[in-house]
């Protein structure tokens, strides 16, 4: 049995890739997994400041939502992120989030295997392509994690469309199911 968080970065209703991540977390619990999901939607987080005070301290010294997402981070095995694909990134909700995970460098972080859920109006791959590169830069940063797989919705838009792409649901469920 491992430890799974999921964040969920989207702040729309009925989100699209939030509807991916609890795909994962059903597959993820019966496998007999421990699963956690925390959505951003009406957390407050700081942008980074880059003072690195968090490297010395192991902290962030802004007190917000952020202090106990991270910490979350750290104490799970296994991380899922789920973001809906902006202008071919992640969402701003979640980059800040991973910029503020900084104290979470140099620590005794126990996450080995990362996962990211994204989704996207636009149906080609290539649109989630900074998406991943932007999540395979920050897990380069620990040198043992590992991004482990993706789902990606493409042609996926409207509230709530992600439960008429079988597959995706598909693949999330059996990503979920085989961490």
């Amino acid at each position: 049995m491992k430890k799974v968080l999921i964040i969920s970065s989207s702040l729309r209703h009925n989100s699209n890739s939030e509807l991916i991540a609890d795909e994962f977390a059903k597959g993820a619990v019966q496998a007999g997994h421990e699963v956690e999901k925390v959505s951003l939607k009406g957390k407050k987080i700081a942008f980074c400041k880059g003072c690195l005070s968090c490297i010395k301290t192991g902290s962030c010294f802004i007190k917000d939502d952020a202090i106990e997402i991270t910490e979350k981070m750290k104490n799970a095995e296994v991380i899922a992120f789920a973001t809906p694909v902006y202008y071919y990134s992640m969402s701003g909700q979640l980059k800040t989030l991973l910029d503020r995970a900084n104290s979470l460098y140099g620590s005794d972080y126990k996450f080995k295997d990362i996962y990211l859920l994204a989704t996207a109006a636009e149906n080609e791959r290539s649109a989630a392509e900074g998406t991943i590169k932007g999540i395979q830069g920050w897990v380069d940063c620990f040198e043992r994690a590992e991004l482990k797989g993706i789902v990606f919705g493409g042609g996926i838009d409207d509230a709530g469309a992600a439960v008429k792409h079988q597959d995706v649901m598909k693949a999330a469920f059996e990503l979920g199911k085989n961490i």
